[in-house]
């Protein structure tokens, strides 16, 4: 995990310093998106997907790189429990990072933040959120644009992880 988050810090500063020689940056934007989760690892023993809505705030500090901001809730939906009950836990992601436009279209992103279950109990409580992600936005008006976009999202808390692969799908005005 060190790792990773020295390669999240570098790949930040780098797009930073980069930006620092682009052109004006555009107007802020707003998105809504729903979002998909497919559970990896031991997470996929109990859980089977997760469905949600997000909604994304883009500050552009450059013509190719934005700040970003992201809440959302995530439901996951998951296997029938020793009762008989299936597994069903509301989770609300607070995140905030970059994108990196890599083209016009194209763009790389990483984001930190926290996930904070809705459950009561002794298996609720706050997780520390890092997401690598990739995906694309194509204007379709001249205030608007489809953005579709995949990621690897990790959400650790104690001693536990919890990670899945995530795709949003959304519409930035």
């Amino acid at each position: 995990m060190k790792r990773l988050l020295l390669v999240l810090l570098s790949f930040t500063t780098l797009t930073i310093t980069k930006a620092q020689t682009g052109d004006a940056p555009a107007a802020p934007k707003f998105g809504i998106g729903a979002d998909f989760a497919f559970p990896m690892g031991s997470f996929r023993d109990q859980t089977n997907f997760g469905v949600g809505g997000s909604i994304l705030y883009q500050h552009p500090v450059s013509r190719n790189l934005s700040i970003t901001g992201n809440v959302g809730y995530l439901q996951l939906n998951g296997k029938k429990t020793i009762l008989n009950l299936k597994y069903r836990e509301g989770f609300i992601p607070i995140k905030a990072g970059a994108r990196y436009f890599l083209s016009e279209n194209i763009y790389g992103g990483a984001e930190l933040g926290v996930s904070i279950s809705t459950a009561s109990g002794n298996g609720s409580g706050t997780s520390f959120i890092y997401v690598p992600a990739l995906g694309v936005s194509f204007p379709v008006s001249n205030e608007g644009a489809v953005d579709v976009g995949i990621r690897y999202e990790s959400w650790t808390r104690s001693s536990s992880t919890r990670s899945f692969i995530g795709i949003r799908a959304g519409y930035n005005f």
